[in-house]
C-alpha cells in the first residue's frame, strides 16, 4: 500500500523538477513509511511513498522496465499477481523482482490497457511509456484506492493519491467550489465527481485516463462496471455453494502477504463471516482486533468475543469513550474534503489498535451494497410496492398533502415519523431514494444557503446524480437500482474513502473481500428474493454462512457504529455549535446565512428539533475549509 504522486505535460515536454514531485509524494508520507521514490524524464515525473508489504526488501518504486521504456507508481495491491506472473513469463517476459508491481510493466507491454480486465485487486497507478509518448492513469473497479488530479496553469496535468499530494503543488489554485459544497451537505461526503477545490478532479471507480503528448486532457474512460441486468439461474443450494465459494476464494486471496496480517471483527456477520474463512485457511490463530464503547447499546464486544472464542483468534479490544470528538483535527487532517460519517471517529480508533499488531487487516466492508443489507432497500421495495398500486398523479395529491400536514416529530418513536414516509410516496423511486441516502435535506439546505449560494448554484442539485443513476441503471427491479446507485456514490465516496483515509492514516493496508468484483458480480446476478427476503436483507449471505456462524450473529439487528452526536450539540459541543453563526470562515464565503445556522443550533441545543448530523457537517466542513483555503 502506498501513496503515488507526479506530472505529465501534455502539450511539451516541459522539464520536471525532482524536488516538486519529492514534495507531492512526502506530503503522503504517512500513506507509506518504509520508503520513497523520484522518477522524471523530460515532460514528465512519478513519486512513491512506499509501504512494504509483499517483496519487502525489493520492488522500489517508481519501477522501470529492463528497456526503460515504461515507468510505473502504483499503489495497491494485485490478488491474482502470481497467476498472471505465470501467464507473462509463459509468454517470454523475465521478472526480476517478486512483487505485483512488475506485473503491470509486462502485462502493459504485451495487452496495454485490455491488462485492466485481467486484473483482481485494489489499485491506482500512473505508467508511463516513453515509446507511445503516454500516461495512463488507472483505478480499481469499485474505487478502493483514490486517485486526484489537475490541470495546472502551465500546462501540466498533475495527480496524486491524495489531495493533500496536489496541495503540495504550488500551481494549485485554492478556491471551493459551491457545487461540492452542495453535494457534501446532502450526503455527508463529497462524492467521486466532485471535488471542494475547483478545477480538482477524482478519477471515477473502473475508469481509466490515457494522456497522450500532443493532445488535450481527454475524459476519463469507464473500463468496468458491475451490472444488475443479468439472472443468476439454478436452486438455492447450488447457489449457497456458489457463494460459500467464491467468498472462500476472496478471503484467501487476500491473505497473501509478507509482514502481519489479521482482521477488524465487530461481531457483526460481514467481519464474523471474513474472519471465520481466514481461520479455516490459516494454520496459526488469525489476529483479530474490535473496538468497544463506554456505552452499553452501543457496544458489541460480546458478540466479537463469542466469534473469537468460536475461531480460537489472537483477539484484541479497546474500549474508547463514546465522547471521542477530540479526534475531529486528526480526522480533517485525513481526509483533506470535510467528511461527516461520524463512524470515522471508531474506524480511525480500531484502525489505530490493529496497527499495533499488524500492518494488513481484512475487513467486511462492502457486503452491504453487494447484497442489499441496508434497511433502507427494505424500505425502498415496500414503498415501490405502494407506489405500484396507484398512478403518479393521485400519489402525488394524496400522499403529498399528507406529507405536507403530517407533523415533523423528530422526539418521536420510529413508527410514529410518518412524514418522511408520505413524502416519500408523493415521489418517484428514485427521487425518493435519493433524499433517503442524504443528510440535510433540500429543504434545510434551502434555508441554510444564501440567496448568492443558490445562484451560483444554477440549479445544480446534489440529488440529481443519484435519480440519474438509478434511471440509466442496468437493472430489472428498484432494489438493483438503489444498489446500482450506491455502488457509483455511497460506496467509493463514503464507505472506502472512510476506510482508506482511516487506516493509511496509521500506515495500515485495509483489504476488501468482500468487494472482489467476481463476488460483486455474482451477488449483482442473484434474484432479489435472495439478497433482500422478507425483510431480511444478505439473505443468502446468511444462509450460505450457518455452517460457520452461530445464529444470534447472523440474525441479531445491524447496529455498526453509532457516534452519540446530537448529545455531543446539546452538550460539550453546544458552544461550538453556536459559534459556528459567526464563523468567518463559512460566513466569509457569503454562502450560508448566519441566522438560519444560529436557529438551528438553537433548536437542536433546546431539543425541539434534531439536527445533530447537520451541525456535526458544518463543524467538519469548517474546519476543512480552514485547512485548505485558510
Amino acid at each position: 500500500m502506498c501513496g503515488i504522486a507526479g506530472i505529465f505535460y501534455p502539450a511539451t515536454p516541459k522539464p520536471v523538477d525532482p524536488a516538486r514531485i519529492a514534495a507531492m509524494a512526502d506530503a503522503q508520507a504517512h500513506r507509506g513509511p518504509d520508503g520513497s521514490g523520484v522518477w522524471t524524464a523530460p515532460g514528465v515525473g512519478l513519486g512513491h511513498r512506499r509501504l512494504s508489504i509483499i517483496d519487502v526488501a525489493g520492488s522500489p518504486q517508481p519501477m522501470a522496465s529492463a528497456d526503460g521504456s515504461l515507468t510505473v507508481t502504483y499503489n495497491g495491491e494485485i490478488y491474482n499477481f502470481a497467476e498472471l506472473r505465470a501467464e507473462l513469463q509463459a509468454l517470454g517476459a523475465i521478472f526480476v523482482t517478486r512483487g505485483d508491481t512488475e506485473v503491470l510493466l509486462h502485462g502493459w507491454a504485451l495487452w496495454g490497457p485490455a491488462m485492466l480486465d485481467r486484473l483482481n485487486g485494489m489499485f491506482a497507478f500512473a505508467l508511463h511509456d516513453a515509446r507511445r509518448q503516454s500516461l495512463f492513469l488507472a483505478r480499481d473497479r469499485l474505487g478502493v484506492k483514490p486517485l486526484h488530479y489537475v490541470e495546472l496553469s502551465d500546462g501540466g496535468v498533475a495527480f496524486a493519491s491524495e489531495l493533500k499530494g496536489l496541495l503540495a503543488h504550488p500551481l494549485l489554485r485554492r478556491s471551493p467550489d459551491i457545487r461540492a459544497v452542495e453535494d457534501y451537505m446532502a450526503f455527508g461526503y463529497v462524492p467521486d465527481d466532485a471535488c471542494l477545490i475547483a478545477g480538482v478532479k477524482k478519477l471515477p471507480a473502473g475508469h481509466s485516463l490515457l494522456l497522450e503528448r500532443g493532445k488535450s486532457l481527454p475524459a476519463p474512460s469507464r473500463w468496468w462496471d458491475v451490472d444488475f441486468s443479468r439472472r443468476a439461474t439454478g436452486k438455492q443450494k447450488a447457489l449457497e455453494e456458489e457463494l460459500v465459494e467464491r467468498l472462500r476464494e476472496a478471503v484467501t486471496s487476500r491473505m497473501v502477504s509478507d509482514v502481519p496480517l489479521g482482521a477488524f471483527l465487530s461481531g457483526g456477520v460481514d467481519s464474523s463471516a471474513v474472519v471465520a474463512l481466514m481461520a479455516e485457511a490459516s494454520k496459526r490463530a488469525v489476529k483479530t482486533c474490535t473496538i468497544g464503547f463506554d456505552e452499553a447499546g452501543h457496544d458489541e464486544r460480546s458478540y466479537a468475543n463469542e466469534i473469537a472464542e468460536r475461531f480460537a483468534t489472537e483477539h484484541r479490544e479497546r474500549v474508547v469513550a463514546a465522547d471521542d470528538f477530540a479526534l475531529i483535527d486528526t480526522l480533517v487532517a485525513a481526509f483533506d474534503e470535510p467528511f461527516a460519517d461520524a463512524s470515522a471517529l471508531a474506524t480511525y480508533r480500531v484502525c489505530e489498535l490493529a496497527r499495533e499488531n499488524v500492518t494488513v487487516a481484512l475487513s467486511g466492508d462492502g457486503a452491504d451494497e453487494a447484497f442489499a443489507g441496508y434497511r433502507r432497500y427494505k424500505f425502498q421495495a415496500a414503498e415501490e410496492r405502494v407506489r405500484a398500486l396507484l398512478p403518479p398523479s393521485i400519489r402525488a395529491g394524496t400522499f403529498g398533502a399528507l406529507g405536507r400536514f403530517y407533523p415533523k416529530a423528530d422526539w418521536a418513536p420510529q413508527r410514529l415519523r410518518a412524514k418522511t414516509t408520505l413524502l416519500a410516496l408523493a415521489e418517484d423511486g428514485a427521487e425518493a431514494y435519493a433524499r433517503s441516502v442524504g443528510v440535510t435535506t433540500p429543504t434545510l439546505r434551502g434555508l441554510l444557503f444564501s440567496d448568492e449560494a443558490k445562484r451560483a448554484l444554477g440549479g445544480h442539485r446534489a440529488e440529481d446524480r443519484y435519480v440519474r443513476s438509478m434511471r440509466d441503471a442496468p437493472a430489472r427491479d428498484a432494489i438493483d437500482r438503489a444498489q446500482y446507485a450506491d455502488f457509483q456514490h455511497w460506496l467509493p465516496g463514503d464507505i472506502l474513502t472512510k476506510a482508506d483515509r482511516t487506516s493509511m492514516a496509521v500506515s495500515l493496508e485495509a483489504r476488501e473481500p468482500l468487494l472482489d468484483y467476481r463476488l460483486v458480480e455474482f451477488a449483482a446476478s442473484l434474484p432479489v428474493s435472495m439478497r433482500l427476503k422478507r425483510g431480511q436483507g444478505k439473505w443468502l449471505m446468511k444462509k450460505a454462512m450457518e455452517r460457520y456462524l452461530p445464529r444470534d450473529i447472523l440474525y441479531r439487528p445491524k447496529m455498526g457504529f453509532v457516534t452519540p452526536i446530537s448529545a455531543w450539540f446539546r452538550g460539550p459541543l453546544a458552544e461550538e455549535a453556536a459559534a459556528l453563526a459567526k464563523s468567518r470562515v463559512l460566513t466569509g464565503t457569503g454562502w450560508f446565512d448566519p441566522r438560519a445556522i444560529e436557529r438551528i443550533a438553537a433548536d437542536h441545543r433546546a431539543g425541539r428539533a434534531e439536527h445533530g448530523r447537520t451541525l456535526w457537517q458544518l463543524v467538519m466542513l469548517e474546519r476543512s475549509m480552514a485547512r485548505l483555503f485558510g
